[in-house]
């Protein structure tokens, strides 16, 4: 008897940021467009996250930290990748080639795999304004990477008043990868 086809594995790498709590709605709309969900957390992200309600809606432990030497891995390989939201510091340290934490080595290596990577920014306009920032972006659009239109926020406004666009993520990803949104059409 053949094994039903794998559905493609997406990687949703969270940051530190008001909106992570809300990472939820990725997964559900990722979920709904055929995609299995396995969530890669920066350390600093954690306290934003409710780990273990991620964990029951993806049906896979979320990670942070790199697994010891012999242990299984958890994830399967990724399909695809969604940075969401990605901060300041990340999308910085990911341009420079930075692998100190297993999301910012999962997001380096997405570009030697060709593993296709959107990337849904969050950061404020004080900080997006930054030189360093605009760099960044620009490296990694060069390099290939899908980026999503959300402008940045005023400063200390908490996020801004516009509901983050989660979904823009996937919609950048569909002529990317097969099979997931095949599935939702």
């Amino acid at each position: 008897m053949a094994e039903p086809p794998r559905r493609p594995f997406l990687y949703v790498v969270v940051c530190a940021a008001g909106i992570a709590d809300e990472v939820g709605t990725l997964i559900t709309a990722a979920q709904e467009r055929n995609w299995d969900v396995g969530v890669i957390a920066t350390p600093q992200s954690l306290p934003f996250l409710d780990v273990p309600a991620i964990e029951a809606q993806t049906g896979f432990r979320m990670r942070s930290a790199w697994r010891s030497p012999g242990d299984d891995r958890p994830l399967p390989p990724a399909d695809a990748i969604v940075v969401a939201p990605a901060t300041f510091n990340t999308v910085n340290k990911w341009a420079a080639g930075t692998a100190d934490t297993l999301a910012l080595a999962i997001l380096c290596e997405a570009y030697g795999m060709g593993i296709p990577t959107a990337v849904l920014p969050h950061v404020n306009a004080a900080l997006a304004a930054h030189p360093a920032y605009r760099r960044s972006l620009a490296e990694l659009r060069e390099m290939g990477f899908l980026f999503g239109g959300h402008e940045p926020h005023r400063p200390q406004s908490g996020g801004g008043a516009d509901p983050f666009p989660w979904e823009e993520a996937l919609d950048l990803l569909a002529p990317c990868v097969s099979g997931a949104e095949d599935a939702h059409r």
